[in-house]
């Protein structure tokens, strides 16, 4: 990876999402700066990271939310239009466990077969710190906060409602495992 990538990256995640989602893009953006910011714990990875950070929601760009699941509809999108990086891809296929999400959906054999997770634990944890660390409007907040909002937007019986409700412990895993990691790296 190098900053050709995140230039990219920007552009395109800015180019589907700005318009149509100002506040998905104002969350993308915040998530990317929480990637700049945990970089220093991933050291060759550190693009790779903030390019998922600032695509990881374009599936949410109405014109390719196809199946309604955006981690799905976005890695599609990477791969189909932009043959992207495979990594790059993944990350975005599976943050902050969406493989749980796909699940209740019933697309989790389907995420699974076209996008495998990562084998790289601190690019999926990070990702997830990233995204559950980051309010909407993109300012940062506790994973506890996080978790809290999500479920109140969406209410605790709806369908993410269920997923976040089952997801929690480990995010808070995830989350408190960069924290650690962070808590040891000089900056």
């Amino acid at each position: 990876m190098n900053e050709v990538m995140a230039e990219w990256a920007c552009t395109v995640a800015e180019a589907e999402l700005r318009g149509p989602l100002p506040r998905r893009w104002a969350h993308s953006q915040g998530v990317a700066q929480r990637a700049v910011e945990v970089t220093r714990i991933l050291g060759g990875d550190a693009e790779l990271l903030t390019s998922a950070a600032v695509l990881h929601d374009v599936g949410y760009a109405p014109r390719l939310a196809a199946t309604g699941f955006h981690p799905l509809d976005g890695a599609r999108f990477l791969r189909d239009v932009h043959a992207a990086d495979e990594r790059l891809i993944r990350l975005v296929a599976n943050h902050s466990f969406a493989l749980l999400e796909a699940e209740v959906r019933g697309l989790r054999a389907v995420l699974e077969v076209e996008f495998p997770l990562l084998d790289d634990q601190r690019l999926v944890d990070a990702l997830v710190y990233c995204d559950m660390t980051t309010t909407p409007d993109g300012a940062i907040t506790s994973a506890d906060a996080r978790l809290a909002e999500i479920t109140g937007r969406y209410g605790s019986d709806s369908l993410v409602g269920r997923f976040i409700r089952r997801a929690s412990p480990d995010i808070l895993a995830a989350v408190g495992r960069v924290e650690a990691a962070l808590a040891v790296q000089p900056r």
